[in-house]
C-alpha cells in the first residue's frame, strides 16, 4: 500500500549500504529498497557518469537517433547474457520490461504465421507488474483484486514452491516432498494446461526463476527450468523469464537462469540493471525471434517515449563496468554462501521461522504459526507488517510481503542487500531481523 505524505519518514541522503533521515537517523539498507540499489547509495563514479552525459544532452528519441550509452549498454548486457540472447530494448521499468515481453511474444508468433497464439501460461504467487498486461499474468491476489474484470484472461499453475508444493503432488506423494519430483510435477502442470488450452493458442510461459516479492526468494526445484525448456519446445510456446528482481547478478550469476543451465527466448531485467540511479528495464531477446519480426514488421512493435533513454542508459553502462571491474557478481555468489549460514544458523531453530529460502544476496524467511504443520499466522496479525515497522524502528529496512500461502495468509521478509555490503554489514542484516522478529511475537504473545 502507498502511504501518504507525512505517514514516512522523510529521506536526506545516502551513503553506501546506509540512508539517512532528514532527522538524523541512520538505516541498513537490508533489502537494497526492492531489491534495487545494487551499488548502494550515492556511488561516487555512477554520480559523475550521470553528471557527464547530462552535460552532453540528457535524451536523444530514439526514432530520432541512436547514441553511445543505448549502443555500450546493448554490447555489455549482450555479453553478460551470452548465446542467443543478443537483441534488447531499453526501458524505464520492470513493468514495462514485461509489458514489451508480451508484446514481443505476440508480434513473433505472428510474423511466423501463429496468429491463434494468444495466450499466456504464468504461475501462482508470482508478479509480473503494475501494468495492465504484467498485472494480468501475475498471480498475487491482492494486487490485482481491484483490477478484476478488466485484466486479460490468465492461465495460472501451481506455484513452483518445494517448501509449499502443489496439494495435487501431496496427494500423490502421500505427503512427501521430494524436490525432483516436485519440479517434474509443476513441470507435467505447464504441458497439461497446454494441452487443455491448444498448443496452437498459447504464446507463451512467463516465470521467474527465483520467485521475488509474491512468494519470496523461491528458487525453482532442481531440474524444473530445463522441463520447462523441453516442454515449450515440443509445444512451439516461447519460454519467458521474468529475472527484473532476481536477475542481473542477484542471485550469484548474471542471468539466474544460468544457474539452472537454460536459455530463455524472452528475458526481463530491470532493478539491478541501474542499480536504481535512473528509472532502467530491458526486454531481451533471442537471435532466432529477429528474424521473422524485421523480416515482416522491419523492427520491434513495442516501445515508449523514453525508450533507451539515453541518460538512463549511460548510468546503465557505468552501474554494469563497476560490476564487471570489482567482480560483484562473484562477490554475490561467494558471499551468499556465507550469508545463508548466518540466515540457517540464526534461524534453524526458530519455532515460527518454517523456511529460510534464496540465493546469492536474495534471501527470505518465511514464518508461521505452527513449524510442524507449517500453518501460517492469521492474516489479520499482519506479522509482516510488524515486522518491517520493528525492522525500522531498529534501523534495518527489509522487505516483508503478506499472502503468499494462499494470496491471503502467509508471511515473509526479503533481505536483498547491496552486492557491496560487507560480511560484517550482513551479520549486522541477519542480527537486527532475529531480534526483531523476537520482538514482535513477544508483543503478539
Amino acid at each position: 500500500m502507498d502511504w501518504e505524505p507525512g505517514q514516512l519518514p522523510k529521506v536526506d541522503y545516502g551513503q553506501g549500504c546506509y540512508i539517512f533521515d532528514t532527522n538524523g537517523k541512520r538505516y541498513l539498507d537490508g533489502s537494497a529498497g526492492p531489491a534495487v540499489y545494487a551499488l548502494g547509495h550515492a556511488h561516487p563514479e555512477v554520480n559523475d557518469a550521470i553528471k557527464a552525459q547530462l552535460d552532453r544532452i540528457a535524451h536523444g528519441y530514439r526514432y530520432t537517433f541512436t547514441s553511445d550509452p543505448l549502443e555500450e549498454l546493448t554490447a555489455i548486457v549482450a555479453e553478460r547474457c551470452g548465446g542467443g540472447l543478443k537483441n534488447m530494448t531499453f526501458n524505464s521499468s520492470g513493468s514495462e520490461a514485461v509489458e514489451s515481453a508480451l508484446k514481443i511474444a505476440l508480434q513473433y508468433q505472428t510474423a511466423i504465421g501463429q496468429k491463434s497464439r494468444r495466450l499466456f501460461i504464468s504461475r501462482e504467487r508470482s508478479w509480473h507488474g503494475n501494468t495492465m498486461g504484467a498485472t494480468s499474468i501475475s498471480g498475487f491476489a491482492a494486487r490485482r483484486a481491484a483490477f478484476e474484470g478488466a485484466l486479460m484472461p490468465s492461465n495460472l499453475l501451481s506455484p513452483a514452491n518445494i517448501y509449499r508444493p502443489p496439494l495435487g503432488y501431496l496427494a500423490k506423494s502421500g505427503g512427501k516432498i521430494d524436490p525432483v519430483e516436485v519440479g517434474r510435477y509443476c513441470a507435467q502442470e505447464l504441458e497439461d494446461k497446454i494441452l487443455e488450452l491448444g498448443p496452437e493458442r498459447v504464446a507463451g510461459f512467463v516465470f521467474e526463476p527465483v520467485v521475488g516479492a509474491a512468494g519470496g526468494c523461491v528458487p525453482a526445484p532442481p531440474g524444473y527450468a530445463k522441463l520447462v525448456r523441453g516442454i515449450c519446445d515440443k509445444y512451439g510456446v516461447l519460454m519467458m523469464a521474468d529475472e527484473v528482481m532476481c536477475g542481473s547478478g542477484r542471485t550469484g550469476t548474471w542471468r539466474a537462469l544460468e544457474h539452472d543451465g537454460v536459455e530463455p527466448d524472452i528475458m526481463t531485467v530491470a532493478k539491478g540493471l541501474g542499480a536504481g540511479y535512473v528509472p532502467l528495464g530491458g526486454t531481451i531477446y533471442h537471435d532466432r525471434l529477429k528474424g521473422p519480426m524485421f523480416a515482416k514488421d522491419g523492427g520491434l512493435l513495442t516501445g515508449h517515449t523514453f525508450t533507451g533513454h539515453t541518460l538512463a542508459c549511460a548510468a546503465g553502462v557505468a552501474v554494469q563496468k563497476i560490476m564487471l571491474r570489482d567482480h560483484l557478481v562473484e562477490k554475490v555468489h561467494d558471499d551468499g554462501v556465507y550469508f545463508e549460514q548466518l540466515l540457517r544458523a540464526a534461524f534453524a531453530d526458530h519455532p515460527h521461522v518454517g523456511d529460510v529460502r534464496g540465493r546469492g544476496f536474495f534471501w527470505a524467511i518465511e514464518m508461521v504459526k505452527d513449524r510442524a504443520s507449517k500453518a501460517p499466522f492469521d492474516p489479520a496479525l499482519a506479522v509482516y507488517q510488524r515486522l518491517r515497522d520493528r525492522c525500522f524502528a531498529n534501523g534495518l529496512i527489509c522487505y516483508p510481503v503478506g499472502g503468499n500461502v494462499d494470496g491471503k495468509a502467509g508471511d515473509i521478509a526479503i533481505m536483498s542487500p547491496p552486492y557491496i555490503a560487507t560480511r560484517d554489514e550482513l551479520a549486522t542484516i541477519v542480527e537486527i531481523m532475529k531480534a526483531s522478529l523476537d520482538q514482535v511475537l513477544s508483543e503478539l504473545g
